[in-house]
This record gives structure tokens, C-alpha cells and sequence, in this order.
């Protein structure tokens, strides 16, 4: 083929990183692309809080402009970061094998674990910040901004007891630490640990060549996830978490709802077959508004 896929990616070691597995998946099916570099919004703001930007899309924004104006042809996206909305004129045109959806711990010195003492952890997310405190209510969270090399040397320079990290980041380019903690009971963003690739509605050929290598369990959990989370309104202000998982024919869905200080905590688990499972995530978000997550909602919608 003469065609050549332009992919469009972040600058940051993961995002190239990311954009790299989807050009070798490409090349292998026999279609020749080369990468194409876009600078976001969240790369260049390295203190505002993520939660204090105001606006979804962050990290996705510049590379829809660029996909929407022609520069590139596909987009490569960590799925989480992506808004449950996308742009008008773009479509999925396939979602990668899901890696690990944990969140992990990076203390700055080995310890099995973050002790009871109180101390200072860091991580720019309010999802996590509200579920470390929920479980850690004396302990003090500082922001943590940049790319994951950025932020693994902030915490060997800072006084932190450590910082949480999403696994797969680390994991994908070779930078977990030994000493990393898997947060079992932390539940992760939605769509954490997925690969999105975007191409234009219109274009026929990239939506083909890419989705040839779609995985469909990953991309019907990370559907379930982003419907939970559309459901509740939800955005880079609110700490709402999901997972879903293929086990056994069944979907297994977890989620929950917490105020931004921690203190007050809905949660939500439901059991269906595969077969049913299409609107399992919008299903969820309603039972948990209706068993005290709209309460929670309306404080937080309050405070902004």
C-alpha cells in the first residue's frame, strides 16, 4: 500500500511509547505510517492541578484538532484521558488489549506498606485523592504534576512518603519501581490501563486498517466504565471510579462515588451475563444516584 497512516501522539515517553505499539500493529497487517508529534495543553502546564483546568479533554484537545483538520489520521490516546464524549467527527477505530488497570503506590523509601503514621502522599488525580483519604483520613495530599519520568523524580526529591502512579504508565516503558505497591482496594479510573486509537468519521481506510486489531472484551468493558461515568456526569472534578471485568461469560462491574475530601463513599457492584451487559455501566450510575451517590454528587457540584 502507498497509503501512509499519520499517527498523532503526545511528546512524553509513554504517549510515544503507546503510538509506537499501534504503528508495529499497523506495519504488521501491512500498512506503512509514521508518527506525528502534537504538543497538549497538559503537557505544557506542569502546576495547575489536573481537577483545577476545568476542562475535559486535556490531553486529547490538541491531537482532535490536528485529526480534525487533516494533519494526522489517527490519534493514540490513553483511553482514560479521553472525555466520554468525543468530538464531533471522530470516531473509535479501536481499542488495544487492556494492561494493568491498577493503581500502585511509589514510596520514596521501601516499606511494605503506607504505614499509619500520618505523611504526605502525592498524585494530581482527586479520584485517588479521595480514596487515599477515605482510607487514610490523617494523612495530607500534595499535587503531582508532568509526565511519569517527571513525577518518579519529584518523589525521590521530595520529603513525600510517596506518590500513586497508574501501573500500566510505568509499566509500559520499563520505569516500576521494585519497591511499588499494588492498591488492590483502589478502583481505577475508567478505561485505566486502555489504548484508544481515533481516526475521522469519514475515513474509511484508517477506521479498516486499525480496527482489524480491536479487542472487543477490553473495548466492551472500558464501554461500561465511560457509560457509568457519562451516567453521573462526571469529569476531571470528580472522583468517580469503575471497573469492569470479563469473568467466566459474566461481566463483574464495580464502582463508587466519593465526596472530594473522602469522607463519604457510595459504591455500587452488579453481576450480568455477556449477553446483557450493554447498558450494565448506565445501570449502575443510577442505582448508586438513587442509594446516596446524587447526594454526593450535589455537594460537589455545590463547592464549584
Amino acid at each position: 500500500m502507498d497509503t501512509v497512516i499519520r499517527i498523532g501522539t503526545r511528546e512524553s515517553q509513554l504517549a510515544v511509547w503507546q503510538a509506537s505499539v499501534v504503528k508495529n500493529l499497523l506495519q504488521d497487517r501491512g500498512h506503512r505510517s509514521e508518527l506525528v508529534y502534537v504538543k497538549s495543553e497538559g503537557d505544557t502546564d506542569l502546576k495547575t492541578p489536573l481537577y483545577e483546568i476545568g476542562v475535559q479533554g486535556i490531553f486529547t484537545r490538541a491531537l482532535d484538532i490536528a485529526l480534525l483538520n487533516g494533519d494526522i489520521d489517527i490519534a493514540v490516546h490513553s483511553m482514560k484521558d479521553v472525555p466520554t464524549q468525543m468530538a464531533k467527527g471522530i470516531i473509535q477505530a479501536a481499542v488495544l488489549p487492556r494492561a494493568s488497570y491498577k493503581d500502585i503506590f511509589v514510596p520514596k523509601e521501601d516499606i511494605s506498606q503506607a504505614d499509619a503514621v500520618p505523611c504526605v502522599i502525592a498524585t494530581s488525580s482527586i479520584r485517588r485523592k479521595a480514596q487515599w483519604l477515605n482510607r487514610y483520613p490523617k494523612d495530607r495530599i500534595e499535587n503531582l504534576r508532568g509526565n511519569v519520568n517527571t513525577r518518579l523524580r519529584k518523589v525521590a526529591e521530595s520529603e513525600w512518603k510517596g506518590a500513586i502512579f497508574a501501573a500500566a504508565g510505568l509499566e509500559r516503558i520499563g520505569l516500576r519501581p521494585k519497591n511499588a505497591i499494588d492498591l488492590d482496594w483502589m478502583l481505577p479510573a475508567p478505561a485505566q490501563g486502555a489504548i484508544l486509537v481515533v481516526c475521522r468519521e469519514e475515513d474509511t481506510y484508517a477506521f479498516e486498517a486499525c480496527n482489524k486489531f480491536h479487542d472487543e472484551h477490553t473495548a466492551l468493558c472500558t464501554g461500561i466504565e465511560r457509560d457509568f461515568l457519562r451516567t453521573l456526569l462526571g469529569g476531571c472534578s470528580t472522583p468517580i471510579s469503575a471497573l469492569a471485568v470479563v469473568e467466566d461469560g459474566q461481566v463483574v462491574f464495580r464502582g463508587n462515588i466519593l465526596s472530594k475530601d473522602g469522607v463519604q463513599k457510595k459504591e455500587v457492584s452488579k453481576v450480568v451475563s455477556l449477553d446483557n451487559a450493554a447498558d450494565l455501566g448506565s445501570e449502575a450510575a443510577k442505582e448508586l444516584l438513587q442509594n446516596g451517590g446524587q447526594e454526593i454528587l450535589d455537594g460537589i457540584r455545590n463547592e464549584q
